[in-house]
């Protein structure tokens, strides 16, 4: 029998992700590579950078701006495509007793809808497994998490997610 390495537990394991709270998330490309764009300089300025996106990357920022839509109890913060990864922030809040739904499947629908929806570019699969998240625990940690998101693409050079 083959004894395959286990997969490291990402998620904290007592912690219920259906409660009420903000979370910052990042989901990589599959083998990371740059499906979604490419960073380009803005005007003459070096550390002013932003996102070219490619049709995929247009397609996986319209399904994340649709989680709002689509999911009760859940609104999107701030949101930054990069060309293999993406960062944001999702908030589930409590509304009149409706069902809140946890963190992993809000995840998977986004995934999910937004790989159906490359196929017509010949992407059947454009994520690779798993996410990274992390609680938010203040309003101040959120306006720092906020802050890296939107100044992602001035530092894509030192991002460990970097690929030349």
């Amino acid at each position: 029998m083959i004894d395959f390495p286990q997969r490291k537990q990402l998620r904290l394991k007592e912690y219920d992700y259906s409660l009420p709270g903000t979370y910052f998330v990042t989901i990589c490309a599959i083998e990371r590579l740059s499906l979604f764009g490419e960073i380009v300089e803005t005007g003459g300025n070096i550390n002013q950078r932003r996102i070219q996106p490619s049709e995929i990357g247009k397609i996986v920022s319209e399904c994340w701006n649709n989680i709002n839509i689509n999911t009760d109890c859940v609104k999107t913060d701030a949101f930054c495509l990069m060309p293999n990864h993406i960062h944001g922030i999702i908030q589930i809040y409590e509304a009149g007793g409706q069902r809140r739904p946890p963190l992993q499947k809000i995840i998977q629908g986004f995934k999910s809808v937004s790989t159906r929806r490359c196929f017509k570019y010949d992407c059947k699969n454009i994520w690779q497994r798993g996410y990274y998240e992390h609680i938010i625990n203040s309003d101040h940690e959120l306006q720092n998490v906020r802050q890296y998101i939107i100044h992602n693409a001035n530092n894509w050079r030192e991002d460990q997610y970097f690929a030349s």
